[in-house]
């Protein structure tokens, strides 16, 4: 086996040379056409390595990807990152894409470490859990959106992060399509978002390899133009792709029918992921064809996967093995970096001779592809802490866990609310339909308290109907009939359509959520309703059915 063992003096005194001879900003780096170039005009191949200790597996039945639950943020530690740049530069990689990080944290020495190291950083903005857009219940929602902003704020001071990802796999088989609005929307909102702070920062995407008849119009989908007039301010600037379809000492031709989809795409693709372990051992013979002609003139470079130890369920990946402050390296390590050693970046187009990115028009709908042109509205903070206030049937959870709950709590109220003649679209969000109601961008608390509230009004304001299981109580500030607190909310929900430049939270949510999922009882809405349209309407009290449900809510929903 191939293995170097290196102490932490070593490490450290290895970090120190790296930080002394790269005492420069690095270059920036920029979308031109279909390729990505650096400021002295030369073209930039990325030539990775995800770097991202794997967290605690989700016993999830419901997550059949063995996804994690948990998160260790790998750029918070500058000691570790230290530790690791001199195994980083053997191999001589260019970029670490970080899959989880904690904007509470302080990533000052690591990042500095390696910018100094010339290595640049593509951090996923999506967290385990609750911190992401939910494949199965897709929103985009205020709560997202901050979490987004945080982190894009804590690391824009930073001269090497080269793209932020909005989101990895979120969709991964037809039926999931109509996620894609959700992820549209989110990178038309970042993109926007990182022009206001001046970030030249790119936003990506990272999909999942699948079927071409899905796969391929997501591509198209998330550089497209849903207008049809070449605007590029809802498209992707980086396509990855999650690719492990070269496995052993393959050929070549491997590539021909992924190759043959992207000839013409129109923004910059990379292989997000590569190396496959079906077929050990791995001897990432791959590289040699992904950087260099013809695949050079599609792609523009990958990132293996992955340095730290990794569990799945074809097999285990990763190089390096950590025992405190010492690296073990195996012998993918040593294969790697004799394949990576070899690569030299091809030259061509020139800057000059790249052109301009086009956006073309988006993928036609069919069986396999069922996203709607029509993009959710920007999440509005504020319209959403305007409508919370004035709700009359407030969530006050007897739990700090909301997400345990708050699912649950919205799929009863949501299944509830029929039998009093109200609904939940105006919580619904549906990227097949392009409807979404006027609350669908809120956070899940505040769709929470509004769907209770409804509850609450069609109940004729029955003490009974604001409790649900003591995790609610009346608003005494709310207005006094259901008809003023419906004027308040249309004032507050004034334009629920709008898309603008959002701006940085009034206060920073550190790296936790309330979450992307709130339960299936939100999705598959039947339309929107007019902001102007009545929003509690008078109900007959509903009765012995009342406290028949909300005994059954109590039995499932008492937390202590």
């Amino acid at each position: 086996m191939y293995t170097k063992h290196f102490s932490r003096a070593v490490a450290l005194t290895g970090g120190v040379l790296a930080l002394v001879a790269g005492a420069h900003a690095l270059q920036k780096v920029s979308r031109v056409g279909r390729y990505l170039y650096t400021d002295d005009g030369n073209r930039f191949f990325i030539k990775g390595i995800a770097y991202q200790e794997q967290g605690a597996a989700s016993t999830d039945p419901n997550n059949p990807f063995s996804e994690p639950s948990t998160f260790i943020d790998p750029l918070q530690d500058g000691t570790a990152c230290k530790r690791d740049i001199p195994f980083l530069q053997q191999l001589g990689v260019n970029t670490i894409r970080v899959y989880s990080v904690n904007s509470s944290l302080n990533h000052d020495d690591c990042m500095s470490a390696f910018s100094a190291a010339n290595i640049y950083t593509i951090v996923d903005l999506a967290l385990p859990g609750n911190g992401s857009i939910d494949r199965l219940n897709p929103t985009w929602t205020t709560n997202l959106q901050d979490q987004y902003i945080n982190t894009i704020n804590v690391f824009n001071k930073y001269d090497n992060v080269l793209a932020y990802n909005v989101g990895n796999e979120i969709i991964v088989d037809p039926s999931g399509t109509g996620a894609a609005p959700f992820i549209k929307a989110a990178a038309r909102d970042i993109r926007s978002y990182l022009n206001s702070v001046g970030s030249s920062a790119l936003v990506g995407y990272a999909a999942i390899d699948g079927d071409d008849n899905w796969v391929l119009p997501l591509a198209e989908y998330l550089s497209c133009d849903p207008t049809s007039a070449n605007n590029g301010s809802s498209a992707i600037d980086l396509f990855g792709l999650n690719n492990y379809e070269w496995c052993g000492n393959d050929s070549p031709s491997a590539y021909s029918g992924t190759n043959g989809n992207f000839a013409g795409y129109n923004v910059p693709a990379y292989f997000s992921e590569f190396g496959c372990v079906k077929n050990p051992p791995r001897l990432w013979t791959e590289v040699g064809t992904i950087f260099s002609q013809p695949m050079s003139d599609i792609w523009s470079g990958g990132v293996a996967f992955s340095y730290f130890p990794a569990e799945s369920n074809d097999g285990e990946f990763g190089i390096v093995t950590i025992n405190g402050n010492t690296v073990t390296t195996n012998d993918d390590f040593g294969r790697l970096q004799a394949q990576y050693g070899n690569v030299t970046f091809p030259t061509v187009p020139s800057k000059s001779s790249a052109g301009t990115t086009q956006f073309p028009s988006c993928p036609p709908n069919n069986s396999s592809w069922l996203a709607s042109n029509t993009l959710p509205p920007t999440p509005n903070d504020n319209e959403c802490q305007c409508l919370a206030s004035t709700l009359s049937c407030q969530f006050t959870p007897k739990t700090d866990n909301t997400s345990v709950i708050i699912g649950s709590l919205i799929d009863f109220t949501c299944s509830t609310l029929p039998s009093v003649n109200a609904n939940c679209d105006d919580i619904s969000g549906n990227g097949t339909t392009g409807s979404y109601g006027r609350v669908a961008f809120c956070d899940p608390a505040t769709k929470l308290s509004f769907v209770m509230s409804e509850f609450y009004e069609a109940t004729n304001r029955a003490a009974t109907s604001c409790d649900f299981s003591g995790n609610a109580t009346v608003n005494p500030n709310a207005p006094t009939s259901a008809s003023a607190e419906n004027a308040a909310a249309s004032s507050c929900l004034s334009n629920p359509n709008a898309v603008f430049t959002p701006s940085s939270p009034a206060s920073a949510s550190g790296s936790s959520s309330t979450g992307g999922s709130t339960g299936s009882g939100q999705s598959g809405s039947s339309g929107n309703k007019n902001a102007a349209e009545s929003l509690f309407e008078s109900k007959a009290l509903f009765g012995v059915g009342i406290a028949a449900l909300l005994s059954v809510l109590g039995s499932a929903l008492t937390l202590a």
